[in-house]
């Protein structure tokens, strides 16, 4: 039986969508600040009701993962299961497919990993608009005390463009990763969670082929025009010292396989001489 490739599009879609509400409750909130006349007190309800959204963002992000990097490994259980042809059906394997010890504790190293990655971009975003609302707050006083009034409206145009700018921008600001590219957070969420979730796929697939004496897989085909095209079809081992020259995963460059967002999986096999020509 072929199975397809896992799609996780519409689970993604989830987490980000939730991540684009709370930046326009976030927005929502700073646009009804009067920058003209903003004072410590409203700045600071500003930052409060800032905290309360990420917050709820944060509890919804965390079920999302401890929902979804389980399901993901499930599958690849179910996978190698059904490739290995311990049963014949998905719904057979559905019934027997459980986690190995060294699943388990993969599993809770992904819910962690990914919540504590998730939880950065959170982090990223309030620390961005305290920063902009405090600046916001030190120019608007700064503007009425040159103008020698206590009143609001004094301030100029430009200077309240400038801090609603800032202020909008301190939403989407970047996040910066490893490399010291910089990107959109919702970019950086959406690939965060499609590289995660392939990952504990593949990583669950392997364990459990491993431990059922299976130390080889194939590289599955989609067509693939970036660097991975090259790996699509071909058979690599799952252990490094399994029989035979082919290449070990492990050792394969993640520019050429299994980058972030790759949508290649493992369909782990026992006999490579059943496919090598």
């Amino acid at each position: 039986m072929i199975i397809p490739d896992p799609i996780y599009d519409y689970d993604v879609a989830k987490l980000v969508r939730a991540l684009k509400t709370a930046i326009l409750d976030i927005t929502g909130e700073l646009s009804r600040l009067d920058l003209a006349g903003l004072s410590l007190a409203n700045s600071k309800f500003a930052l409060a009701e800032v905290s309360k959204i990420l917050s709820g963002l944060n509890a919804e992000s965390a079920a999302w993962v401890e929902k979804y990097v389980p399901k993901a490994a499930t599958d690849g259980v179910i996978r190698a299961i059904v490739d290995l042809g311990v049963v014949s059906t998905v719904e057979e394997a559905e019934k027997i497919a459980k986690f190995s010890r060294i699943n388990r504790e993969m599993v809770a190293a992904a819910v962690a990993d990914t919540q504590a990655d998730v939880l950065a971009v959170t982090q990223n975003i309030e620390r961005k608009v305290r920063i902009a609302v405090r600046q916001a707050t030190a120019d608007s006083l700064r503007g009425n005390m040159a103008k020698g009034v206590n009143g609001s409206r004094t301030i100029s145009r430009d200077i309240l463009s400038g801090m609603k700018k800032t202020l909008g921008d301190s939403v989407n600001t970047g996040i910066i990763d490893a490399a010291g590219r910089r990107w959109d957070p919702k970019v950086y969420t959406d690939t965060l969670a499609r590289t995660k979730l392939s990952q504990v796929h593949r990583e669950a697939s392997t364990n459990e082929a491993i431990g059922r004496g299976a130390y080889y897989a194939v590289v599955s085909r989609h067509g693939a025009t970036d660097a991975c095209r090259s790996w699509e079809g071909r058979i690599v081992k799952l252990i490094p010292d399994a029989p035979g020259e082919f290449p070990y995963v492990g050792d394969i460059p993640k520019r050429e396989l299994f980058h972030p967002s790759c949508r290649h999986v493992l369909s782990p096999i026992r006999d490579p001489k059943l496919l090598e020509q």
